[in-house]
């Protein structure tokens, strides 16, 4: 059974009626709209976007976070929409013929700088929007462009929808998210409410833990000692809480604190001086994290990056400090004693071998949090019998290697898609909204502290299949922590969002709506 409506495309639109009622609600009042990943957020936006301009007319702006994410839904909706004019703006478009595709097109897909920019220009005003749409909407915090998009739409009382599949634990973000975007109204669907669940393919999870060979734990446990050598600086300094002092998130807020300080006059000799350790701790705190959880190559590229980092004339004074040690030069020894590699890395080769063999159709994405790691994983899943990889990273250059362009990102995730590839080794930027076709296998080279890019990783997967995460852990390192703490984030999450939906009214809904009588639904 297909949706109909006189702009939505025959037989282009399977209905389901958790989408419809979706599209209904958000097309009633400004919503956030809180749904898991593969179920459909840029089909309810093509309903909402269809009623709207068939109800009000006038025009649609579809802002994305990314290119790739832009042109993703500027295809879905040339799919789905008919009898409007496309368009679709980014940065590398000339401001003039950006200008003019805005002026064109009934619907406009493009990346919130440009439009930020636009209006600040007055190369475009937002009078004829009808509706304002914000994927991975819980980007609007902050100086994000966003929030100025919706700071000017304010001026037109229009309609405004959020969408995201996880916007967060925390209920102050969640808050400043809907009042950055003027929402009104959070409707949310979870893979368990009845309307839902029929449409949910199976996930399985597989937790799977690994140990360190002794040498690695040697080695981890010398860099442990320097990094305790400077953590020890900071408290004999008397500027830090002793108790809290491991907590990097707590290091970085209180070297905050202190640079601001010194912006504002403060002459404080021992501020300098918190601020060196801090930077020395914050530093070696990485290799221990390296060695612990991602490998020896990754650990030895960075050693090797602070070195250089000490030996140029603008280097920081922290790694000069920490180069010139002689612990740093006994665990530059040790690391190159060392001959294993992580046992994460024959886990995941494994794991992939095995999904290829037993469905040699299969598509696999492996997460890594580092791009040396995510060059080792590729590189070494180049050997496994009928396995075809190929990396998916960020646009920065690294260490003298280039990283991709938006749109060679967008021609990686096509060549997923045809089947030319059946391997993605993916850092962060495959987690957030991108289309990576229909994946059987997601794994994660490590889990990450993130209950937002936990669920986005794990929705790359189950589609329209059932589907298979494989979550790697070190035993007894911050892999553990970052697992449960991802896992208790998630849980609040669905409490704050359940909460602000008894807040709202019934739904999500504000109360005492009164009768739905909307047309096309």
């Amino acid at each position: 059974m297909y949706y109909e409506h006189p702009l939505i495309k025959r037989e282009s639109v399977q209905r389901r009626d958790y989408q419809v009622e979706l599209a209904r609600q958000a097309s009633l009042t400004s919503t956030l709209l809180v749904l898991p990943t593969g179920l459909g957020k840029t089909v309810v936006a093509a309903m909402v976007i269809a009623h709207v301009l068939h109800a009000k007319g006038g025009k649609v702006l579809f802002l994305a976070p990314t290119r790739p994410l832009v042109e993703q839904h500027y295809r879905s909706l040339q799919g789905m929409i008919e009898g409007k004019r496309i368009g679709m703006m980014t940065g590398e478009v000339d401001p003039l013929e950006r200008e003019l595709t805005f002026l064109e097109n009934d619907i406009v897909v493009s990346t919130p700088q440009v439009v930020s920019n636009d209006l600040r220009q007055g190369r475009m005003d937002l009078r004829d929007v009808r509706l304002l749409i914000f994927d991975e909407a819980h980007r609007a915090v902050g100086n994000y462009a966003y929030v100025d998009v919706a700071k000017a739409y304010l001026d037109h009382d229009g309609l405004v929808l959020g969408m995201t599949a996880s916007p967060g634990s925390d209920k102050a973000k969640i808050e400043e998210v809907c009042r950055n975007l003027n929402i009104k109204a959070i409707e949310v669907r979870t893979e368990r409410d009845p309307d839902v669940a029929k449409y949910v393919q199976a996930i399985s999870m597989d937790w799977v833990e690994v140990e360190l060979p002794p040498e690695m734990k040697a080695l981890a446990q010398s860099i442990r000692s320097l990094y305790e050598q400077y953590l020890r600086e900071l408290v004999d300094l008397q500027v830090v809480d002793k108790d809290r002092v491991t907590n990097k998130r707590y290091l970085l807020e209180m070297a905050e604190t202190w640079q601001a300080r010194l912006r504002a006059g403060e002459r404080n000799r021992g501020l300098y001086k918190a601020l060196s350790a801090q930077a020395k701790a914050v530093k070696v705190e990485h290799a221990l994290d390296l060695v612990e959880t991602q490998g020896m190559s990754a650990l030895r590229a960075y050693l090797q990056r602070l070195k250089e980092e000490a030996a140029m004339e603008d280097g920081s004074k922290a790694a000069r400090e920490i180069v010139s040690s002689e612990r740093f030069q006994r665990i530059c020894e040790e690391a190159e004693a060392v001959k294993a590699e992580h046992p994460k890395l024959s886990r995941v080769m494994g794991v992939v071998a095995r999904q290829l063999a037993d469905s040699p159709s299969s598509r696999v994405l492996v997460f890594t949090h580092y791009r040396d790691t995510c060059d080792l994983v590729a590189s070494k899943l180049g050997n496994v019998e009928g396995a075809r990889v190929a990396k998916l990273v960020g646009q920065s250059d690294r260490n003298g290697e280039r990283g991709l362009r938006q749109r060679e990102q967008v021609g990686v995730l096509q060549r997923f898609r045809d089947g030319e590839l059946n391997v993605l080794v993916a850092t962060s930027v495959g987690e957030e909204g991108l289309d990576v076709a229909s994946t059987d296998l997601v794994v994660f080279y490590e889990p990450v502290p993130s209950e937002i890019r936990t669920i986005q990783r794990r929705g790359r997967t189950g589609r329209s299949r059932a589907g298979r995460v494989v979550i790697l852990i070190t035993k007894g390192t911050r892999d553990e922590a970052y697992y449960y703490s991802s896992l208790n984030k998630e849980r609040a999450m669905r409490r704050r969002l359940e909460t602000l939906k008894e807040e709202l009214g019934d739904g999500g809904r504000p109360k005492e709506r009164g009768q739905l009588t909307l047309d096309g639904f």
